[in-house]
Formats: C-alpha cells, sequence, structure tokens
C-alpha cells in the first residue's frame, strides 16, 4: 500500500529503535548508575554485589518501562526497597525516583560527549512521506525525545512530538 495524502494524513514514527539507536546509551547508562549504586551498597551494608546485566535485566525489568518503573522493577529483583520520592528528586536522593534522575543525567551527558546515531533508512521513509506532503510526527516515551532528536539533528523533519 502507498503511503499518500489519498490514503493517509500523516505518518506517526517511534523514536528509540526506529528514527534512532538510543538503546546503547540508555542500556551503558542504566547499568554504570545500577552498578555504582549497588557497589555502594555493597559497602555500606555489606552486602554481596550483583552486576547489572545488560543481556538479561535490561530487557527483563528497564526496556519498555518508564523510567521510575524501571527503577523499581529492577531494585524488587535484587530485593531493595526504596522509598517511590518524588519526580523533582536530586539525583544525589536515594529513592526511586532519585535513582531514575540519576540515570537521566548520565543519558544527557552521555547524548553531550556522544551524539545520537541515526537509523537512515527511517530517516530516508520519513523524507519520503514528507516529500509526499503528510504530516510526520515522533513519537516517544522518552522525557530526552527533544534532546535526542536535536542531537541527530533531525527535529525539523516532524511536525510534532508525542
Amino acid at each position: 500500500m502507498l503511503i499518500t495524502p489519498n490514503n493517509y494524513d500523516a505518518v506517526l514514527f517511534d523514536m528509540d529503535g526506529v528514527l534512532t539507536m538510543t538503546m546503547k546509551i540508555h542500556a551503558t547508562c542504566w547499568k554504570r548508575m545500577f552498578d555504582a549504586y549497588l557497589r555502594d551498597r555493597e559497602e555500606r551494608f555489606n552486602e554481596p554485589f550483583q552486576p547489572f546485566e545488560i543481556s538479561t535485566d535490561y530487557k527483563a525489568y528497564v526496556d519498555g518501562r518508564l523510567r521510575y518503573d524501571g527503577v523499581q522493577a529492577f531494585l524488587l529483583s535484587r530485593d531493595i526497597l526504596l522509598p517511590y520520592g518524588q519526580p523533582d528528586d536530586d539525583p544525589v536522593i536515594e529513592s526511586i525516583c532519585g535513582l531514575g534522575n540519576r540515570k537521566d543525567v548520565m543519558v544527557n551527558q552521555l547524548i553531550d560527549e556522544e551524539g545520537v546515531e541515526i537509523l537512515q533508512g527511517s530517516l530516508q521513509v520519513v523524507e519520503m512521506v514528507r516529500k509526499e506532503g503528510l504530516k510526520t510526527a515522533v513519537v516517544s516515551a522518552s522525557k530526552n525525545c527533544e534532546k535526542i532528536l536535536d542531537a541527530a539533528a533531525i527535529k525539523d523533519h516532524f511536525d510534532v512530538m508525542v
């Protein structure tokens, strides 16, 4: 089926894994944040260190979840109970939200340092449907959607971010 203004008004694109390869950034930051936190608990409470494993823990506990839900799910898998906190918790606060915000700071730093990889095939599709006169939208649950699109220099390819 052709994607034309006769058949559609707009085309929506997912950001993570469709337009950009941000999984590596997220996985790296989850590992860094959780491993540092678990090392800290090892020192403070003499708990055995069981690292965050990207190959298993990423998909099982954090991938596809909202950030705070991912923090909570992973910590529960390690029998760690923390107060939920508030979404505006400082990243140094030992709460679900604080740890989630700590990971978010790391993501922003890594994006600033390394940029974002664009999936060229998807970008070609975006350009094709725009040439056809269709509206385009990028859809993401990421709080960093606009920053990622800016870092990838593709924000101007979309009429709206959802």
